[in-house]
């Protein structure tokens, strides 16, 4: 209680620091009196504060306190092992300083005693010269008395201790000693010893004792001491009070003891790297391990002793790791040897992680140490694969194939990397096969190194050199040796054009595929689910996986964000030879509209050159596509929308033709706007039919047609008053589509081709067109 109210005290001595309004202190100060009385209690407080809450808010601000109380243990944890080295620093200080002072008590003991003992020994002698004759007076009148049982220990006892240490009899020299310490103890509380015998005894003790721990210590530092044997030297050391020394001498003794076995342990006696690192950690973390068990065994768990371990234990793990890399690690670093880098982690972690169970976590320190070499292995890993798959891409025809069978290079077949999945019934060209073996062995080499959070580094790495593939696809596109200078550090720049359309969508199916579903999967390896504690429950695994890696997913949507500038180059490459000739004029200008005012009855109405030709293209690529997408439609679908969205921005965005058709010298005339308005038609007809017909397109096209309608109402004409009924356009859409697939539309027998010419004149050309259409 004295204590309590001390503590208590000191707090209401706690001034408020000066960044802390004196007032709201105040408060503060006056809220915690509660809890200041002698008087509180803890249950009638809670029970005031919580009269008002009912059981489900009860619950909810009882897991509050144990996530505070959690979060608490977790931020102290952190901050005694932030410090934990200091903290062992100053323990062994404060345990050497008090060794010390032990030391130098028992000196000054010594020194008091035996000057007392002099000056007590020059009074005797001159009080026995003083009367010499009354004492040979007083000896002649006794008889000559026996020796008592103490006076003969005495005499027997320093003679004794000498044959006992002389045979090395440890536990009765022990016994001895303390029948010694005893009987001088009690002789000095009781004075029945003149202060010179006594003086003579201790002194015999205490050189006896000297002389037994030296002998111990003799023990403990021979080699050939095993076992029993050194744990009884350190045990008898200790029991007489040198326990710092003994301590100290057991940690070297199993220091020795492996060091002399090291000898015969040489990096060039083992066939890799792997064999080393598991003999010399074998060696290491047993000694460290032995030590441990010797150290609880004789000295528990005081602090000072514990910290010297940890400290002894961190010195030895650091000198190993230093080993390791020295005849290991750096040189399959070097060389990009990334799986064996990790072998060698691996097995030195095994082992070190076992030392937990007895209270040593060294693995942090292994960590630290081993970090730098195994990040350069991977590095030189994803470099060799990103010049691996530029040296194919310069060689690469570009054509689909099914994997070869090939064998990896730990030994197992190709099929085995990713099993029975279905992965390797997709076709990739022989770059990118490459490229998605390589990775897969990447992944199964890092994965076993997530304990050094590494993960997030090798995701970064591999999508870098992916990002450097999509480059080299991009500049395999005719169209972008322009682009040269945007692909900087990207590595080899040689590589083989993609000349047929086949080839160029090939391009697009390489790097799809990797993105959407062969590198994601191979990624997985770095987020195991432990599937013990789901009991099988897949929905809740699958639920797990997309909670619990965030950062995988974004990774794959920068995968797919690299893949969509292939796309989009392959789209404006595609979009720009429909728009221009060689010579640089453009298909798609104002006078292809301007230009058709005259005799409507002589006009064929077909959708423009520009447009039947994105159309053919269009159900040419659809064709390959179908071919080299087989169950992923979605992103065939995706890039022919994409396709026709970048020729129909264009013509949206080209100011020249807008300037021609708003302010030319020649209007738009009602023909011109025909014309216009069935190209769009067609244009949204044939997207709607391939699937391909998005919002984003549809929207373009109706601010492109209203665009034209009112530069054709600028002239003063009602454009509703000369355009034709929506069926009269469909109608021609739907037949130039078949005439363009080659499948002329047959209903009711024959049917001329020229129908639509036919109707213009049947049609009355004043029909007024719903507003709302478009």
């Amino acid at each position: 209680m004295a204590s309590v109210k001390s503590s208590r005290s000191r707090a209401h001595a706690v001034t408020p620091s000066k960044g802390i309004n004196k007032e709201s202190g105040t408060k503060l100060e006056e809220n915690l009196n509660v809890f200041k009385s002698d008087n509180f209690d803890a249950d009638a407080f809670v029970q005031s504060k919580c009269h008002s809450l009912n059981e489900k808010e009860i619950r909810q601000l009882c897991s509050y306190l144990l996530d505070l109380k959690r979060a608490s243990a977790e931020e102290m944890r952190k901050s005694v092992y932030a410090n934990y080295t200091a903290f062992i620093r100053t323990s062994k200080e404060i345990s050497d300083l008090e060794g010390e002072l032990s030391s130098m008590k028992n000196l000054l003991s010594t020194q008091a005693t035996l000057i007392h003992g002099l000056a007590e020994g020059v009074h005797i002698d001159s009080l026995s010269d003083d009367a010499p004759e009354s004492t040979s007076n007083g000896s002649s009148n006794d008889e000559v008395k026996e020796p008592t049982d103490l006076e003969k220990w005495l005499t027997e006892f320093p003679d004794l201790l000498d044959v006992l240490l002389a045979e090395r009899r440890v536990d009765e020299a022990l016994s001895s000693l303390d029948e010694g310490e005893r009987i001088a103890s009690e002789a000095k509380e009781k004075k029945t010893l003149g202060h010179a015998v006594l003086l003579s005894l201790q002194t015999a003790i205490a050189e006896r004792r000297q002389k037994l721990a030296d002998q111990l210590a003799e023990i403990a530092c021979q080699p050939s001491t095993r076992g029993a044997e050194l744990r009884a030297a350190i045990s008898a050391l200790k029991k007489l009070g040198d326990g710092p020394r003994a301590h100290s001498l057991l940690l070297n003794a199993h220091y020795k003891k492996y060091q002399f076995n090291m000898k015969n342990l040489r990096p060039s006696s083992t066939s890799y790297g792997g064999a080393y690192t598991a003999a010399l950690s074998q060696l290491v973390f047993s000694a460290i391990a032995q030590a441990a068990t010797d150290s609880l065994a004789i000295f528990g768990k005081e602090p000072a002793y514990t910290s010297e371990l940890v400290m002894w234990a961190t010195k030895q793990t650091e000198a190993f790791a230093l080993l390791v890399k020295r005849h290991a690690l750096t040189s399959s670093a070097a060389a990009g040897g990334l799986r064996a880098a990790a072998e060698c982690v691996q097995i030195a972690l095994g082992h070190c992680s076992l030392l937990e169970a007895r209270g040593l976590a060294l693995c942090p320190v292994l960590l630290k140490l081993f970090r730098p070499s195994v990040e350069q292995a991977l590095d030189a890993n994803l470099k060799r694969i990103e010049e691996s798959t530029a040296a194919l891409a310069a060689a690469d025809d570009w054509e689909l194939t099914y994997p070869p069978s090939v064998t990896r290079t730990s030994g197992r077949p190709a099929g085995a990397v990713l099993g029975s999945t279905g992965a390797y019934q997709h076709k990739l060209s022989s770059s990118a096969h490459r490229f998605n073996l390589m990775v897969q062995d990447f992944f199964e080499d890092v994965g076993p190194l997530l304990s050094m959070q590494l993960g997030g580094k090798a995701l970064e790495g591999l999508f870098q050199v992916f990002n450097a593939y999509v480059n080299t696809l991009i500049r395999a596109l005719p169209g972008s040796i322009e682009d040269e200078t945007s692909f900087e550090g990207s590595g080899n720049k040689i590589v083989r054009m993609a000349e047929t359309e086949a080839q160029q969508i090939a391009l697009l199916a390489n790097a799809s595929l990797l993105a959407d579903e062969l590198l994601p999967r191979a990624a997985m390896k770095l987020a195991p689910l432990n599937q013990a504690n789901y009991k099988d429950d897949l929905q809740r695994r699958a639920s797990d996986r997309q909670s619990r890696h965030p950062e995988q997913r974004e990774w794959k949507k920068r995968l797919v964000n690299s893949v969509d500038r292939l796309k989009d180059s392959f789209c404006q490459q595609h979009a720009l030879d429909l728009i221009f000739t060689e010579e640089g004029d453009s298909h798609l200008s104002a006078e292809m509209y301007i230009n058709m005012e005259g005799n409507a009855d002589e006009i064929e109405w077909f959708p423009s050159l520009i447009f039947q030709e994105l159309y053919v293209k269009l159900n040419r690529m659809a064709a390959i596509a179908a071919d080299m997408f087989v169950g992923r439609e979605r992103f065939a679908i995706l890039l022919l929308m994409r396709l026709t969205e970048t020729v129909i921005l264009w013509l949206s965005q080209d100011q020249s033709f807008w300037d021609d058709i708003e302010e030319g010298p020649r209007p738009l005339g009602h023909l011109g706007l025909q014309q216009f308005y069935l190209d769009m038609k067609f244009v949204t007809c044939f997207a709607s039919q391939g699937r391909y017909l998005s919002r984003n397109l549809l929207r373009v096209v109706n601010d492109i047609i209203s665009k034209a309608m009112s530069a054709f109402a600028s002239t003063g004409m009602d454009p509703y008053s000369v355009l034709p009924d929506d069926d009269w356009f469909t109608e021609i859409a739907q037949d130039a589509m078949e005439r363009l697939s080659g499948k002329p539309k047959v209903a009711n027998g024959e049917r001329d081709l020229n129908s639509p010419t036919a109707s213009v004149s049947a049609q009355s050309m004043s029909s007024v067109r719903s507003h709302g259409s478009y």
